[in-house]
């Protein structure tokens, strides 16, 4: 509002003044006046459109949906077609797969396994989609499936575990409220990949064991053990969005069936025990001591799809069945555990006892030496949880019924964890 009292006050000046300079100094205060008007007015104006400017600019934000939240997935989608090879060698069979991935791995990357470790290695993967390979650092458990991925012709996807991990969010991404897109992890896209593919996918935790496997990974644990592949989707995100990845359905995405994990694991103070949880549902190797080098003949890659090596230890666990003879051992080596160590096989490991057998001896190796390996693993670690006073007195006694039942010169691998718990106790 404008007011008179500055007027006044120019009044009572001029009076005091000669009539020219009384002139002069009442133009000034006017144009003092004047420009300070302006001014008020100017600065109204301004803060008025800026108050506007600001309100539309979060209006607009507000209802300006991001074009895509998955960028890497919706980028797959554009590609169009299936990933992978579009034929596959129709002659390989389980025990010349092993021959030439040993082969492969040796001439190709300077990479030496024995031929026991992959017959046990190949056999693990048709048992189980987790493996996990265990070892002191240096005997190639990270190598040996990197190699098998580039022997396929199909390079694994290396994730390397934090000791900070928890939840499934580490291992899939998670959605950022900030830049409204969700930060896709390398696993999440070979996922949505390999659920356009017919290969084999193999994915590396390595080091899985420097965080709880049975936290970050427990969703997988469950997912894994669902006998409908079909049915096991996994959360990704909470809600739908209309353009979001073609494979995403409803926020949730199908754990590919033609995805295999393999976790590196080593057993020194820095990482967590794993879980019996994990290792009954895993199939273990353990890779002790390298191999030496041996004079390999050069070998090419072998692309093989999923359904293909399916297949192959489908029809070996018709022709390579436990035979009856080693059945009727098993059953009474079960009752002597249940008796004297209340431990049992349960249905779940002598289901996986009957897989890895078949899958070992179609790989070539012999059907006591399976049931050696796997026993060793999944059976006689479970005395770990013994009292050790009474393990330390009953493992002689076990032993001496291993070659009553076996033979005295048999199952050496199940003896040597007797006797190394024996130790311990």
């Amino acid at each position: 509002m404008f007011h008179a009292y500055p007027f006044l006050a120019g009044f009572a000046l001029v009076e005091s003044l000669t009539s020219s300079a009384a002139i002069a100094v009442y133009l000034l205060i006017l144009l003092v006046l004047v420009a300070a008007l302006a001014a008020t007015l100017l600065i109204r104006d301004t803060s008025a459109k800026a108050s506007s400017d600001t309100k539309a600019d979060a209006e607009a934000e507000k209802n300006a949906a991001p074009t895509e939240r998955f960028c890497m997935l919706s980028a797959i989608d554009r590609k169009k077609g299936d990933f992978g090879h579009t034929s596959y060698d129709r002659s390989v069979t389980a025990e010349s797969f092993c021959e030439d991935f040993r082969h492969f791995a040796a001439s190709k990357l300077k990479l030496y396994y024995d031929i026991e470790d992959i017959r046990r290695f190949v056999a693990g993967l048709a048992v189980s989609k987790l493996v996990i390979l265990q070892g002191m650092s240096g005997t190639g458990k990270t190598s040996l499936a990197y190699a098998f991925g580039a022997f396929t012709d199909n390079p694994a996807a290396v994730i390397p575990v934090q000791p900070m991990w928890k939840e499934r969010t580490d291992l899939l991404g998670y959605y950022n409220e900030f830049t409204k897109r969700f930060n896709e992890t390398l696993l999440l896209q070979k996922m949505y990949e390999a659920n356009l593919s017919r290969d084999m996918y193999v994915t590396v935790l390595d080091e899985m064991n420097i965080a709880r496997v049975e936290y970050y990974f427990a969703e997988f644990l469950s997912l894994l053990e669902l006998p409908n592949p079909e049915e096991r989707e996994i959360d990704v995100v909470s809600d739908r969005w209309e353009n979001d990845p073609e494979q995403l359905k409803n926020g949730r995405l199908r754990l590919p069936d033609n995805m295999w994990f393999i976790g590196t694991a080593n057993n020194d103070d820095s990482t967590f025990a794993i879980s019996d949880k994990v290792y009954d549902r895993a199939m273990i190797l353990n890779l002790e001591s390298k191999c030496e080098r041996f004079a390999a003949r050069p070998t090419e890659k072998k692309p093989i799809s999923a359904a293909q090596f399916r297949a192959l230890f489908e029809a070996a666990s018709l022709e390579y069945g436990v035979s009856r003879r080693n059945r009727k051992r098993l059953e009474e080596f079960d009752r002597y555990l249940t008796e004297h160590f209340h431990v049992t096989f349960g249905n779940r490991i002598s289901g996986q006892i009957r897989r890895y057998v078949s899958a070992y001896v179609s790989c070539g190796g012999t059907e006591l030496f399976a049931l050696d390996d796997i026993l060793a693993k999944k059976v006689i670690r479970k005395l770990e949880t013994q009292n050790p006073v009474y393990l330390r007195h009953a493992a002689d006694d076990l032993l001496t019924f291993l070659d009553e039942l076996f033979g005295a010169d048999k199952m050496p691998l199940c003896k040597e964890a007797i006797r190394r718990l024996q130790r311990n106790a």
